[in-house]
């Protein structure tokens, strides 16, 4: 699978079609924050939240104006620049989350890694990713991280490298709407994690 840096290397203007495309789908009435009212319902409000994988913010966002502090990483400073455009209340950083401090703060009593994000990162740069997530989380605290098969990560590779790591597999579900996962069967993962 490309990684999101061969993905805008290849087309430049891909990071502007991505931010676009959230756009005209929020535009339409579409819903594309199921993964922060997820979120929003499994901690207190108020909560550090990390928005691992930010992108243009959708999900950090919502959950910013619904009452939390919330941090945001991504790689790509493009997309960056939306998140801090249309949320100016939340944190947003450029940074890959697979690098030693590319997660500006820590004891976060949430993370989610929405929109595959852990598919584009590099195979080498998957555990390390997970290390940093792992060590940005606070004590009890939660990560929620999604992501479709067939994107060069199985499943249970990614519920084995998540344990390797230190994570407690709480629950894995096959939607954001929390629908039954099915090893054989199911085509998406969302994996509750704790620390």
């Amino acid at each position: 699978m490309p990684t999101w840096t061969d993905i805008t290397t290849r087309n430049p203007q891909h990071s502007r079609n991505y931010a676009a495309r959230w756009k005209n789908m929020e535009a339409e009435g579409r819903d594309i924050v199921g993964e922060a009212r997820l979120i929003d319902a499994m901690v207190p409000r108020g909560s550090r939240i990390l928005d691992a994988g930010c992108g243009t913010g959708r999900v950090g966002g919502y959950l910013q104006q619904a009452g939390h502090s919330v941090v945001g990483v991504d790689l790509d400073p493009y997309l960056i620049e939306v998140a801090r455009e249309d949320f100016p209340e939340a944190t947003w950083e450029v940074g890959n989350l697979a690098e030693e401090g590319s997660i500006p703060e820590a004891d976060f009593e949430a993370i989610v890694c929405a929109g595959n994000v852990i598919t584009f990162l590099a195979p080498e740069e998957r555990q390390p990713a997970l290390q940093n997530l792992f060590a940005a989380l606070a004590p009890g605290g939660r990560a929620v991280i999604g992501f479709s098969a067939g994107r060069g990560l199985p499943f249970p590779a990614f519920l084995e490298a998540a344990s390797a790591v230190g994570f407690r597999v709480d629950a894995t579900f096959s939607t954001w709407d929390l629908r039954p996962f099915d090893p054989q069967s199911s085509d998406f993962l969302v994996a509750v994690l704790s620390k």
